[in-house]
């Protein structure tokens, strides 16, 4: 998932980022409110987790922003204000939870699964296609019970290809999923992540569309054959 995190305090950003990237998810960052409030505006997001206390634009503000563009990620707030009533501002102004400091890094990736799971058909913890089971809180992809070894970028990759199994996903899509916004994306590396998945994957199971992407196909009789052994024809 692509996640935006929006907090200015160095440390706790740090401490944020590395639980989601572990986490598996794809983080942008922003340690003010004018940044944030572009960043969500511009960019595709599942979700957004945004401190209320923030420079030059506060939370609040970028909230409503968001909303009133018909922004739709879910949103998470952080804020060391814990009064019932900035509670009830910050739902108000269109988030979807809400959690105080200091607060446990668990508790924060478990409310995060959950509001992804609410909030979006495509956000169960474990996604099946054919033979094929990826288990998104595990970081775990198994081949009819034979567990696979993938890179971080492979597993984005094919989490992607998994949430939206059988309809058409193009080369842009996936290499904005798994890249940062700060770093140069190049769509041309996503052929050698896909040709690495085709390997470890039972034959067939990404079909190329000529000029549009790349598809997940469900190959429940191919993965038999290839847990077994036998050669198969792409």
């Amino acid at each position: 998932m692509r996640i935006l995190l929006v907090e200015d305090e160095p440390t706790l950003r740090g401490q944020l980022l590395q639980a989601l990237q572990q986490a598996g998810h794809t983080v942008e960052t922003a340690a003010d409110g004018a940044t944030a409030q572009y960043l969500g505006e511009v960019e595709d997001f599942d979700a957004a987790v945004l401190d209320l206390g923030l420079p030059v634009r506060d939370g609040l503000t970028v909230l409503r922003a968001w909303r009133e563009q018909g922004r739709p990620m879910p949103v998470l707030i952080l804020t060391a204000r814990a009064a019932w009533h900035e509670k009830v501002a910050g739902m108000d102004a269109g988030a979807d939870d809400y959690l105080a400091k200091p607060f446990h890094m668990e508790e924060l990736l478990a409310r995060l699964r959950a509001l992804l799971r609410r909030l979006s058909p495509h956000a169960s913890a474990h996604w099946q296609c054919g033979p094929i089971v990826l288990d998104s809180r595990q970081a775990r992809v198994t081949v009819d019970g034979r567990a696979l070894t993938l890179t971080s970028h492979e597993f984005k990759v094919l989490a992607l290809l998994m949430q939206r199994a059988g309809a058409v996903v193009s080369r842009t899509e996936l290499s904005e999923h798994i890249y940062p916004q700060d770093s140069d994306r190049d769509s041309n590396t996503i052929e050698v992540f896909v040709g690495r998945l085709r390997k470890k994957l039972p034959p067939g199971s990404i079909a190329t569309v000529r000029g549009l992407g790349y598809r997940l196909v469900d190959t429940a009789g191919a993965g038999q054959a290839w847990a077994a052994g036998t050669p198969l024809s792409a």
